[in-house]
């Protein structure tokens, strides 16, 4: 087994025991043996990650006890569109690539604002894609899941990848594509409604690289995407009407960047865009939402070099412009700023055993100006077995575009209540510590790390004027709260006898409001996760993964979500040297979540049985 190399934790290559930061990596191998929808599904039981309901019975990352759109989401290094900040109970940056395309997923727990910027209060989810190599490799799965209980849900993936040289040591090119789809999922309340909406989805990309040398790459992506989504639903009042609400989302991807590796050190060049557009219809006739497009432009380019010994010092800077275009943001139906930022990163060693990383970040907010996030780790290895780390580190999000816009105002709540911008909110920042070791040891392996973060200036929106229940309310923006999360991750593996292992992991979770000294909502103090992976014959790979997620207080109207367990078994059979058989059955206890109770922040299928076949060259 390889050391993974991962890159999120600073900007460059580290080997994974060596990454100054609570990282964990999800190989694209690993995702190719299970039926893998989206990101969520494809990082759950992830150390620190927690899947948290977004309204529609949908879901979001949580890290640490961060909300989902405290998450950055990065392909190959670049952000990809942050719906959340201009759709309400957006999930779509979950579903930009097929793990058919995916290296590796690097999840980073805790602040990195030091290099990424805003949004990154939780963590930065990394989508690492594979690469070209001097021969043509390529790989085919299909897969479809049924429910049994006769209310939808049934799903289907088909993804491809193929990349290869098209001239040999001087041109390559990577192409993917997935189609993917679900059915709706009826309440078994009231058929007319959903409980989880139909979704069809095509996505795509192609790269081209070109090493014009042995020092230089330049890499041209392109992908673009439509999706497709529709729920039946009911509209607020006495008299509630039930319509079906249609999504149509298009997305697209544009990159092109340079690397250098020359004799004084590394450089890197990039320029890309990423847009998301969603339009909205309704059967009953009613105004819809949006139109939305939300476009997120991108300059930047960094430096590394060891200006002297035991020194690697990296240098940046980033130039990113943001535009929405929705009806309802302001009179014009347009805002849009740009963000200018610099960042210095020092890699020190420190003798055969110790190591500092300390940087910082200054970024520029046409509204609020200059911001500095600074950020210090430390590093002791111990031997090559053991390595203690800790450190400590700042982090800040700026409102949205909507949150910010006098004039946006829009009906929300199923027109229960009108929400309005506010001009006078402030950033929301976050001061994280961390502290652990990290082992591992013949067939052994262990890890642990304990966290704190404090949190000032959350911004949640909130009732200011009629708020008693009756239509008619109005809300806003407000930075209401501070928060303490600190909490503790434990985990570890194990080889077995018998061609088995053993990996689990575990995180306790302390989330308290210190305005009220109440437990925060929609986080769970406890989540559990195992996995038992065995090869009882040389063919055969099976596992069996159980995931467990505490109770926890929520916005529901019994203030209380009760706790739960999914349990799913694979299986993974080599017909030869190239193709394989899937099969396997997940959520064998059947648990309904939100069909089952209305406490539940999200639904999900239920128990499903699925085949699938995937091919490779």
């Amino acid at each position: 087994m390889l050391e993974p190399i991962v890159v999120t934790a600073t900007s460059g290559e580290r080997f994974l025991k060596d990454a100054p930061a609570s990282v964990t990596v999800v190989t694209g191998e690993e995702l190719r043996e299970r039926p893998v929808q989206d990101l969520a599904q494809a990082i759950e039981g992830t150390p620190g990650v927690q899947l948290t309901g977004i309204g529609l019975g949908r879901r979001g990352i949580s890290i640490r006890g961060m909300l989902p759109e405290q998450t950055l989401v990065l392909v190959d290094g670049m952000r990809v569109s942050n719906s959340a900040s201009a759709i309400a109970h957006s999930d779509y940056e979950l579903g930009w690539v097929p793990p058919e395309a995916i290296e590796r997923i690097e999840v980073v727990r805790g602040p990195m604002s030091s290099l990424y910027g805003s949004e990154v209060l939780g963590g930065v989810v990394n989508i690492i894609t594979r690469q070209a190599t001097d021969k043509w490799r390529g790989s085919v799965s299909t897969f479809g899941s049924l429910t049994e209980h006769g209310r939808g849900g049934d799903g289907y993936n088909v993804s491809g990848y193929a990349g290869g040289p098209i001239v040999p040591g001087i041109l390559g090119l990577n192409i993917w594509g997935q189609y993917r789809g679900r059915e709706e999922v009826t309440s078994p309340q009231d058929p007319r409604l959903s409980s989880m909406g139909d979704e069809g989805a095509f996505t795509g990309n192609a790269t081209l690289t070109w090493t014009p040398d042995a020092q230089q790459r330049i890499d041209l992506s392109y992908g673009a995407g439509y999706e497709e989504r529709w729920r039946n639903t009911q509209g607020a009042g006495r008299f509630p009407t039930f319509y079906r609400s249609n999504d149509d989302i298009r997305r697209q991807r544009i990159s092109l960047s340079h690397e250098g590796d020359w004799d004084w050190g590394t450089s890197r060049v990039r320029v890309y865009s990423s847009m998301l557009e969603r339009e909205n219809e309704r059967s009953d006739g009613a105004p819809a939402s949006g139109p939305q497009k939300f476009t997120d432009t991108v300059g930047d380019a960094h430096a590394s070099f060891s200006p002297i010994e035991n020194h690697k010092v990296t240098v940046g800077g980033e130039i990113r412009r943001e535009r929405l275009d929705d009806p309802t943001v302001n009179d014009s139906g347009r805002a849009e700023q740009t963000h200018f930022a610099a960042f210095i990163q020092d890699e020190i060693r420190l003798g055969d055993q110790w190591e500092f990383v300390a940087g910082s970040r200054f970024d520029h907010h046409e509204a609020f100006g200059w911001h500095a996030s600074p950020r210090a780790y430390l590093l002791y290895h111990v031997n090559e077995a053991l390595t203690f780390k800790g450190g400590v580190g700042a982090g800040f999000k700026a409102p949205t575009l909507k949150q910010l816009s006098p004039e946006y105002e829009a009906i929300a709540g199923g027109g229960r209540f009108t929400i309005v911008g506010n001009p006078d909110l402030e950033p929301e920042t976050n001061l994280s510590f961390e502290a652990g070791f990290e082992y591992q040891q013949g067939i052994w392996s262990a890890r642990a790390m304990a966290f704190q973060n404090d949190v000032d200036n959350l911004i949640e929106a909130v009732c200011v004027i009629r708020c008693t229940g009756a239509p008619g309310a109005i809300w806003s923006y407000e930075n209401v709260d501070e928060a303490r999360i600190r909490g503790v991750e434990i985990g570890g593996g194990v080889e077995l006898p018998w061609d088995m292992r053993f990996d689990a992991n575990y995180t306790w979770l302390d989330p308290i409001d210190k305005t009220t000294g109440e437990r925060l909502p929609d986080r769970s103090r406890h989540a559990a996760n195992a996995t038992l992976s065995w090869e009882p014959v040389e063919k055969l790979k099976t596992s069996l993964r159980v995931n467990y997620i505490g109770s926890q207080k929520t916005t529901t109207a019994s203030e209380r979500q009760p706790s739960y367990t999914l349990v799913s078994v694979y299986g993974d059979y080599a017909l030869n040297g190239h193709a394989s058989f899937q099969l396997g059955v997940e959520n064998i206890g059947d648990v309904r979540l939100a069909d089952e109770s209305g406490d539940y922040a999200f639904a999900n299928e239920g128990r499903r049985y699925f085949v699938g076949l995937k091919a490779k060259f």
